[in-house]
């Protein structure tokens, strides 16, 4: 089977055309048409900018899929209808019903987060990613952190299609409280990456930041208190630039030289002035929680495969310590994990995940029930 696949449901446009027989996944085609450069100086996501590039990229990127590959040979067609912003969503779910009715194809409507599980099946890990993967299916029941700029979940996997949330951020996303935070030091975006970079060359523990809700009788994550801290360090001008407005609009972006931190500070271990400690005491504060609540629920649900996905999921101190906890306290169970291509949004990951879907329901969804849903629920 071949399915072509749409994602459009935040500001990567992306277009995927996959090959499906047995056991044996082939991605054909693979087109992502990124907007970073459009929503970089505002620091984040511009909903109308967005929805504006989406319809502008999406025909581009169907051309060269139908360049590649005959159109006549498409068997499903598989689109992200949520959750997302709304209007981006729609950039797609257009475009995918129009297709399904010219070509008389079936449609099918994915959840994007069901897209990011799948994503654990398309590359090997680490490296460049194959085009040729297995359909292997995990061991049930199984447990999978889904983490990115618009989710941080904690899922129950029974079997194929079957899920259950049974944690989530009370607030902020662990991607979003990367881009905040970066904003805060002025640093670019998206934030998530250039944190990381930094903090390679920085010390951990070199700030005693929180780590909210680590300890909390359930498996829901809270990052806002964790932003505010590291807002309260730059007022106290513990690390200060040249300008910044920290009233209404602290989450601006900042720009200009660091100064040293204040002498004696009860959040500092070492005096080192270097903006790069924060990054890396930030992230680890971030890695100890979401490492901390997945092992606790892989051991409370006597999980047998952990699985890791989502725009986040690309952090490499995240993979390394997800990887060594699962080892060290899980035994036994498997680990999987996506390429790092594939953490961040995809349509290859729609299309293996709409094709489950069609595969579980032996059928397709009627064109006009495709709608986009916001707040689709996994």
């Amino acid at each position: 089977m071949r399915i072509l696949s749409i994602e459009t449901s935040c500001d990567d446009t992306g277009v995927a055309l996959l090959e499906i027989k047995g056991d044996r996944i082939k991605i054909l085609s693979d087109f992502v048409s990124s907007q970073v450069k459009i929503h970089a100086p505002y620091g984040g996501v511009v909903p109308n900018l967005a929805v504006r590039a989406h319809y502008k990229n999406l025909p581009i990127l169907l051309e060269k899929t139908f360049k590649k590959f005959d159109s006549k040979n498409i068997d499903l067609i598989a689109v992200t209808v949520g959750p997302g912003l709304e209007p981006c969503l729609w950039a797609g779910v257009r475009a995918a019903r129009v297709l399904s009715l010219a070509m008389k194809k079936p449609i099918i409507g994915v959840d994007h987060l069901e897209g990011h599980i799948a994503a654990n099946w398309l590359g090997p890990i680490g490296g460049n990613p194959k085009p040729e993967t297995r359909n292997q299916k995990p061991l049930f029941p199984a447990i999978c952190l889904v983490v990115s700029g618009g989710h941080t979940q904690l899922v129950l996997i029974r079997g194929m299609g079957k899920y259950k949330v049974i944690g989530q951020t009370r607030d902020d996303a662990a991607g979003e409280a990367f881009d905040k935070v970066a904003k805060l030091l002025g640093l670019g975006y998206p934030g998530g990456p250039e944190i990381a970079l930094s903090a390679q060359n920085g010390t951990p523990d070199a700030f005693k930041l929180p780590r909210p809700m680590i300890d909390a009788p359930n498996f829901d994550f809270s990052f806002s208190g964790l932003k505010t801290a590291v807002l309260y360090l730059v007022r106290e001008g513990v690390i200060r630039q040249s300008f910044c407005d920290l009233g209404g609009g602290w989450g601006s972006a900042f720009g200009g030289a660091f100064t040293k931190r204040l002498p004696n500070h009860p959040l500092i271990t070492n005096r080192q002035p270097l903006t790069t400690d924060l990054c890396a005491s930030f992230q680890q504060a971030v890695v100890d929680v979401l490492v901390s609540k997945t092992i606790r629920a892989a051991k409370e649900y006597g999980a047998k495969t952990v699985m890791l996905s989502g725009g986040v999921a690309a952090n490499k101190e995240l993979r390394k310590q997800m990887a060594s906890a699962v080892k060290k306290n899980i035994h036994n169970a498997s680990f999987l994990l996506p390429d790092p291509r594939y953490c961040t949004d995809n349509a290859a990951m729609i299309g293996l995940a709409g094709y489950w879907k069609y595969a579980r329901h032996g059928r397709g969804d009627k064109v006009d029930k495709i709608i986009a849903r916001a707040n689709l629920n996994l």
